[in-house]
């Protein structure tokens, strides 16, 4: 008795007993090429970190038309096919920021059109993030309709790093990759030897009071608090300072800073409180020429900053060291095309609201 088989023997017409083929078992599913392709593109906002990002994937930057027309319109077209790729747009919220929004809104509108299988929009710094609720009346909610204008354009998923509120995340019905430069900073101020009791990590603001607290456990130093009033938009007065800063080498962190008041005003309040030495870092260095000369003459002794957006060489100042982004969005970008989890870059402690 033979034994039963997974496949059925069939003669083909005309050459019975000859040639034999195997009928196959139906499967859960059809696998058909080309296998999955991810590609990158870049908007006109931060070639040189698109740039470095496709570097360090071993990938070329995508190629695409980008232009503007006599009357400040927009123009956008792919010259490679898409079809079925998996397309990551990188696109930060740097100046000018209405052409850089509505040049990645059409970027993403065109992906889609152009049937890419998935379309992640990759921004660094997400614009209007400050503008998250209503402060006053007849105020618009900024940050919302930016989410809405992304899902509408047709975006699959967005990558961002270091929201200034959590909330923003609510804003989107598709999933949000949050990522954050935290362990970049520590892990350069650890090798500058900045660690230990000597040591104070504050937060600028309430605010930021659980990121200060977990990059105080990052570099093994206290913690302190400080307690700000904005009288204007640009300036900022200092009004207490909660921990023991004396004699301590103090580290203020932010999410985002244009002009520089809040931490021209700690760093003051710090050395008048007794702090030896005053260190910042900042993920998003918006700032101006004016800010950046204020904060050369000011009594911080150290920025550290990211390049989540463009800085200019010809204005920074000496005092200043900027760190690469590129290999955390690299590296969450090439998790996300493979399926896998974004979170686990930064050991889970990337939701710090």
């Amino acid at each position: 008795m033979e034994s039963p088989t997974a496949t059925t023997e069939l003669a083909l017409p005309g050459l019975e007993g000859k040639v034999a083929m195997s009928e196959p078992s139906p499967q859960h599913y059809i696998v058909r090429g080309p296998e999955k392709r991810l590609m990158v593109f870049a908007g006109r906002s931060h070639p040189a970190l698109a740039a470095a990002m496709a570097e360090k994937l071993g990938v070329e930057l995508g190629d695409v038309e980008l232009g503007t027309f006599p009357n400040d319109e927009t123009y956008c077209r792919y010259l490679e096919s898409i079809r079925g790729a998996d397309v990551f747009i990188v696109q930060t919220g740097s100046p000018p920021v209405d052409k850089n929004l509505m040049e990645l809104v059409l970027m993403i509108q065109a992906a889609k059109l152009a049937s890419a299988k998935r379309i992640t929009a990759v921004i660094p710094w997400f614009p209007y993030s400050r503008q998250d609720r209503k402060a006053k009346p007849r105020e618009p909610i900024s940050a919302r309709l930016v989410a809405d204008m992304l899902q509408l354009a047709g975006v699959d998923r967005v990558l961002t790093m270091d929201l200034h509120a959590g909330q923003i995340q609510g804003f989107f019905t598709i999933p949000v990759d949050h990522m954050t430069a935290l362990q970049l900073f520590a892990t350069h101020f650890r090798d500058l030897g900045l660690t230990g009791e000597g040591v104070v990590a504050v937060a600028p603001d309430a605010g930021r009071a659980k990121h200060a607290v977990r990059f105080a456990e990052m570099i093994e130093a206290s913690f302190a608090i400080m307690h700000k009033m904005r009288v204007t938009a640009d300036y900022v007065e200092m009004t207490e300072v909660t921990g023991k800063v004396r004699d301590r080498i103090a580290i203020v962190g932010d999410d985002v800073s244009t002009t520089g008041s809040t931490l021209i005003a700690g760093a003051r309040a710090l050395k008048d409180h007794g702090a030896t030495e005053v260190n910042v870092f900042v993920t998003h260095a918006l700032f101006s020429g004016e800010a950046l000369e204020r904060l050369d003459e000011s009594e911080v002794d150290r920025i550290v900053v990211t390049d989540s957006v463009p800085i200019d060489p010809r204005n920074r100042p000496e005092k200043m060291t900027v760190l690469s982004v590129s290999g955390l969005l690299a590296e969450a970008i090439m998790n996300v095309f493979a399926d896998d989890s974004v979170s686990a870059i930064f050991g889970g402690e990337n939701q710090l609201f």
